[in-house]
């Protein structure tokens, strides 16, 4: 080997534990200062200070040795030795002994060999932590050892890591790859699959649908069973069935629901044949005319129903309704009631795939349509029972609701109680269509429909939980509210509130609140009024 190409002892782009050597006392040795000539040293004393400052060095670098050194080493000699090179040319540039350098690599190489056997880790992916900085460990204390893996605080993993002897991996892959030194460096194995899975969306669902599977295929249904899985949200292919169950048109046992079913919806078109031709009549002339106007007011964006043959099944249902209750009549606002149900029994014969909201209703067999108009007529007279009250003379039971909810805003939130009313925001003025609507101009229809799960599910929900539905729901916006400051922004959003693009998440959230609040107030009614 010619001298200019004479090839260095320190190693100073390989890979290590650790950072390279920046700080050492004693650099490694440049190309240009191997090309000059060997130093003489002229006295023993220059030899044992070199001497003590390599051991100094090697010292505080220990951690920049590698285990392959050995071998590097080793082949210099040897490649120098055969192109006649003395052995101790290397080390003549140092002044040092041969003897010494050998001993002190053999010692360093040993201390290593020692450490990375004792440290031999299989690393199960629930155990990896990230090591955290001793103070002992910063750069400063010793100048040649190299950053730790914690000395990064930014750099989080992304994925665990199995650490493995080098010896074990390599005998996995000779066949593989014969370049491979024997006493490598450790191998980090990463565990693809050390990850948790992610719940999502379609996980939800399928668990919904296993509670609920057992539950039907009873030949007598738990009412209490079905009402406990069906308050946070009943699976799309269940609800129409889980719907008539809860509003006790469909009895529990199996072998009554056909029976059941075709009596009540003979019932109904009895009803039809027997009143609706009155509709013209002058005693119910002024009824029919008030459905007939704001039919078509009924979820304008949604083009099914501007279809005239909805139009007139809501007709239908709506005359029949108030003919048969005289003590409310129809009064504005029932119409978007009879929505959901209709949109739910529509739902059992169309595909899934099939958007509801662009539906023909005129392409289903005439049958079909006479079983969803019944259905829908006898799921909504069991809904108005239980709020016949909001629909009276004076409508006292929303007039009572709407008092209540301002006491509990108070309550639960009184710097959004206080700012309303030092704009002079009346509770009245926007809570009435709440409660007189149940939330349905609030609400897209996908949202109402769940919303209505939990309702259902609920003892009086519609009467009574929709109260603390409602008080969350105007606390959700309080930080929008607060932030306007006169009577027509305040006005103005609560009219608008943005939710059009809610979710059944959104709901679901929503109910929790509301939960929350009944468990506090509804069986303490005196603190609303202290």
């Amino acid at each position: 080997m010619s001298s200019n190409t004479q090839p260095t002892l320190w190693k100073t782009e390989h890979t290590v534990p650790g950072r390279p050597v920046f700080g050492a006392q004693h650099p490694p040795l440049s190309s240009k200062l191997l090309n000059k000539k060997p130093i003489a040293m002229n006295t023993i004393i220059s030899k044992k200070k070199d001497q003590e400052k390599f051991h100094e060095y090697a010292i505080n670098t220990d951690d920049a040795w590698e285990i392959d050194d050995r071998v590097m080493t080793l082949k210099m000699l040897d490649n120098d030795s055969k192109n006649g090179h003395d052995n101790d040319y290397p080390t003549q540039l140092l002044g040092i002994s041969k003897q010494t350098v050998d001993e002190v690599a053999s010692r360093v190489i040993q201390e290593h060999k020692s450490k990375s056997q004792s440290n031999k880790l299989t690393i199960d992916a629930s155990a990896v932590r990230r090591p955290v900085l001793a103070s002992h460990t910063s750069s400063t204390t010793c100048p040649g050892i190299g950053r730790r893996i914690g000395d990064y605080p930014n750099i989080k993993p992304l994925v665990p890591i199995r650490y493995a002897n080098n010896d074990d991996h390599n005998n996995n892959n000779n066949n593989n790859n014969n370049n491979n030194h024997s006493n490598s460096s450790l191998t980090k194995i990463i565990k693809t699959n050390s990850r948790p899975n992610l719940i999502t969306k379609l996980d939800i669902d399928i668990q919904k649908e296993n509670k609920f599977k057992p539950i039907f295929e009873q030949t007598n249904i738990d009412l209490n069973e079905l009402r406990k899985a069906s308050w946070n949200g009943i699976p799309k292919q269940y609800r129409a069935q889980a719907w008539k169950l809860l509003c006790g048109y469909l009895p529990p046992k199996i072998e009554r629901r056909e029976d059941t079913l075709t009596r009540k919806r003979d019932e109904y078109w009895s009803y039809v044949s027997q009143y609706y031709h009155t509709r013209t009549e002058s005693e119910h002339q002024d009824t029919f005319r008030q459905i007939h106007i704001d039919i078509p007011r009924m979820n304008p964006l949604m083009p099914i129903f501007q279809q005239i043959v909805v139009q007139e099944l809501f007709e239908r249902i709506l005359f029949i309704w108030a003919i048969r209750h005289p003590a409310s009549g129809y009064v504005q606002g029932i119409n978007d009631l009879v929505t959901p149900f209709f949109v739910v029994f529509l739902s059992e014969f169309i595909e899934n795939d099939v958007e509801i909201e662009n539906f023909d209703i005129s392409s289903l067999p005439e049958a079909n349509r006479k079983i969803i108009e019944a259905d829908s007529y006898w799921a909504t007279s069991h809904l108005l029972e239980g709020i016949q009250d909001n629909y009276t003379f004076a409508q006292p039971g929303i007039q009572y609701k709407v008092r209540t909810l301002e006491e509990l805003v108070k309550r639960i939130d009184e710097p959004l109680y206080r700012h309303l009313k030092n704009q002079h925001i009346e509770f009245l003025q926007f809570a009435f269509r709440w409660m007189n609507n149940l939330l349905m101009r609030e609400l897209p229809v996908r949202c109402t429909i769940r919303l209505w799960d939990t309702y259902l599910s609920e003892q009086n929900g519609f009467s009574q939980f929709h109260l603390y539905i409602c008080a969350s729901f105007l606390v959700r916006f309080s930080k929008d509210l607060l932030r306007e400051k006169d009577f027509q922004g305040i006005l103005l959003l609560l009219q608008n509130l943005p939710t059009h693009s809610w979710t059944s998440n959104d709901i679901s959230i929503l109910t929790a609140e509301a939960y929350q609040l009944k468990v506090m107030f509804a069986n303490a009614p005196r603190h609303l009024t202290s």
